[in-house]
């Protein structure tokens, strides 16, 4: 245990010192960007089995200037044991189409399929997670040049449980490995978030993020720095 513990100790030293290196809003060079991701959401956990979730999620982009994209998205978890579940994800997104001739908002669906698995170490709980990720615009076929943008995504986070302190911290890293007709293609982006939940009672809490994302595997990888704050209720079902 003590060297699963030291293991993981330098796992989160390295992630922290890479953290710390891109952390920061300097905005040096054109292909950089700060962004505001804002989210309102209901949880519903009927039993310690099955939960529900709605969101309305609204970005900022070009320095928090305009609107990049709004979307509704509905998600359910199974908790097939006390550490790994699975769940489904749906989205509908208005995205914001603001260069070449044809501008405005496109209507556009995206549906993920997760499996995450948690475990405890002393005060230290980790958390991964796999998805299968599918985007397309809504309207256009294949013969129109739409096709489907799909991802793997793997993501570590960890959180620490101060005793008597409501301000836990968070951090997660996450990489976005693409496919291309049909087959896993490469690596193409990373995030850094670091972040913490305010716990509001029993119902509710008040999340606050820094998130940094960077292309990798292109000549001028974007680079974006997010704020993001979201507040979430949560209805649980009584027990009798």
């Amino acid at each position: 245990m003590e060297l699963i513990r030291k293991g993981y100790t330098a796992h989160m030293v390295l992630l922290a010192t890479l953290m710390a290196s891109t952390f920061g809003f300097s905005q040096t060079g054109d292909n950089s960007d700060l962004q505001s991701w804002n989210t309102l959401g209901l949880e519903y956990e009927p039993n310690k089995k099955w939960s529900f979730g709605l969101e309305q999620q609204l970005r900022l982009d070009e320095n928090m200037s305009e609107i990049s994209e709004y979307f509704t998205q509905l998600e359910t978890k199974y908790a097939i044991t006390k550490k790994f579940d699975i769940g489904l994800g749906l989205r509908y997104i208005r995205e914001n189409d603001n260069e070449g001739d044809v501008q405005g908002y496109e209507n556009h669906f995206r549906f993920n399929v997760d499996a995450s698995y948690k475990h405890k170490i002393n005060n230290l709980e980790l958390k991964y997670r796999l998805r299968y990720q599918n985007k397309n615009e809504l309207g256009i076929s294949t013969s129109e040049g739409d096709y489907a943008k799909q991802y793997l995504r793997l993501k570590a986070a960890v959180e620490y449980d101060f005793d008597k302190w409501k301000l836990d911290p968070k951090f997660s890293a996450e990489i976005f490995n693409r496919f291309k007709n049909g087959d896993v293609d490469q690596y193409n982006k990373y995030r850094l978030t670091f972040g913490t939940d305010y716990k509001i009672k029993n119902f509710a809490k008040l999340g606050v993020q820094y998130r940094y994302e960077k292309g990798i595997n292109v000549d001028m990888p974007q680079t974006t720095h997010i704020i993001g704050l979201k507040y979430t209720y949560t209805i649980k079902n009584k027990k009798k």
